[in-house]
């Protein structure tokens, strides 16, 4: 951690920069994060790491990197009819999802509506930002995002410095329910408040469930009554689903399809598909989400011999946005575009790659070569050959500062998960965000699993 007792002019955060500033020319007296830590929903979803500052987006940077995130959620959708015949199954099949997974996401597919809804994770490289996964699923985590944001404005430097620049946030999980509302409309009731079922696996919520139970009584803002609770939980007498007697209109969905490969789990799914199938229940979201969030089909935009399917526009904001992704085959095509043998590649260029399984979230399974020593990194990738894996060119995040509790700036590493929702008259498509935090620049993944701090984001400003 590199610690300065004037903050230097930093290669984004103009608004970092001024902020910083502030804090120096008039002190910092109180601690910025003690209205976070007193709040029981922040503790129990992160503890006790937050980070002493928020992270600021320029409003111009901002309306640049949605109208990207926009354009690359149209074109994840777009895949079946780009390149399989219209086919989601085939989709499904090509990103290494197993016959029954695929099997369910199809027969979800055919049901209700898929609205634009997903959490971009990116790093700023100093030029611009690159995403690194997007997910686009209802189980997206920063439901208590806004949270952190009213958290942080009981700090009065920073909410003197939100109003004097005209600063703003988003609700993360106002954007989830509107779009929940939307997708779902049809199995909202006239009258009375919506019954809505926040549902994860047996085994997930055994972990989950007190979360997922703030989740449920936040519902109480937005119009809805909400009840937590497992699949096993649901029964469905004359074909409705219910949950401790109460009938149930929508299922808000915090399960994954790699939750469904347990036989299980998917027994007790399948009542459930069979009551949205038949009109009878909302399910937010659908399956199939998970299809288009799916690492693999990054490489699939990322790689060249697939560019003949993309417009000029399409191309540019692919080149700008989006890292160099392959799939782990016998031979591929690398950064210039040359035909190659991807283990000759990924041994040469080990401290530049990051290998990550398609088909699992948080982390989990992921390898960055730069942590590994050589003989390791070749048999992982050797391992991964053929398989639901991919490989993707490192970017390295740029330092941004924040105030480090006694009156001078830190740099550190972010991770930004930033939130796209449907556009609208009034809706611009971005539905806010969080970051996490490391000092540690080669950390593999900056992340809450890696030691980051969470810390939230404001927009708006000049630039």
């Amino acid at each position: 951690m590199t610690t300065t007792t004037s903050p230097h002019t930093p290669p984004r955060s103009r608004l970092g920069h001024a902020y910083g500033e502030q804090l120096a020319r008039n002190g910092s007296a109180g601690n910025p994060t003690a209205a976070a830590l007193e709040s029981a929903t922040l503790r129990l979803a992160y503890q006790d790491r937050f980070l002493n500052g928020p992270a600021f987006l320029g409003g111009s940077e901002l309306r640049t990197l949605v109208g990207d995130l926009h354009t690359v959620y149209g074109l994840l959708r777009s895949l079946p009819e780009r390149g399989f015949g219209g086919s989601v199954t085939a989709l499904a099949a090509a990103v290494g999802l197993e016959p029954s997974q695929a099997a369910l996401i199809t027969r979800s597919a055919r049901t209700g509506s898929l609205l634009p809804l997903g959490r971009a994770d990116l790093y700023h490289d100093g030029s611009g930002f690159k995403l690194l996964e997007f997910n686009i699923t209802s189980a997206l985590g920063g439901f208590e995002n806004a949270d952190i944001n009213r958290a942080m404005l009981a700090y009065p430097p920073l909410d003197a410095f939100v109003t004097r620049h005209r600063l703003r946030y988003e609700d993360t999980l106002g954007h989830m329910v509107r779009t929940m509302y939307a997708e779902c409309a049809a199995n909202i009731p006239a009258g009375r408040a919506p019954v809505v079922a926040v549902v994860d696996t047996v085994e997930n919520f055994a972990v989950v469930g007190p979360r997922l139970r703030v989740f449920a009584e936040k519902l109480a803002d937005f119009g809805a009554e909400g009840i937590a609770c497992d699949l096993g939980e649901i029964t469905y007498p004359n074909g409705r689903a219910t949950v401790a007697g109460r009938t149930v209109d929508v299922v808000f969905r915090y399960f994954l399809p790699e939750d469904l490969t347990d036989p299980v789990a998917a027994a007790q799914l399948e009542p459930l598909l069979t009551a949205v199938e038949r009109g009878g229940l909302g399910l937010f979201s659908r399956l199939d989400a998970e299809l288009y969030g799916n690492k693999g089909t990054l490489a699939m935009l990322s790689d060249e011999e697939h560019r003949d399917r993309y417009d000029a526009a399409e191309l540019a904001c692919l080149d700008r946005i989006l890292p160099w992704t392959r799939y782990v085959r016998p031979r591929a095509t690398d950064p210039g575009g040359s035909r190659v043998d991807l283990l000759s590649h990924a041994r040469g260029h080990q401290h530049e790659l990051i290998l990550k399984p398609t088909l699992l979230h948080g982390g989990n399974g992921i390898i960055a070569g730069w942590t590994v020593d050589p003989a390791e990194w070749e048999s992982r990738v050797a391992s991964a050959m053929d398989g639901p894996f991919v490989l993707q060119r490192r970017v390295r995040p740029t330092a941004e500062p924040f105030p480090d509790g006694a009156g001078g700036v830190r740099e550190l590493f972010l991770n930004w998960g930033l939130y796209l929702g449907a556009r609208g008259t009034e809706e611009d498509g971005y539905a806010g965000g969080f970051v996490r935090g490391s000092a540690d620049p080669a950390v593999g993944v900056v992340s809450m699993g890696s030691g980051a701090t969470v810390g939230c984001v404001f927009h708006g400003g000049d630039s």
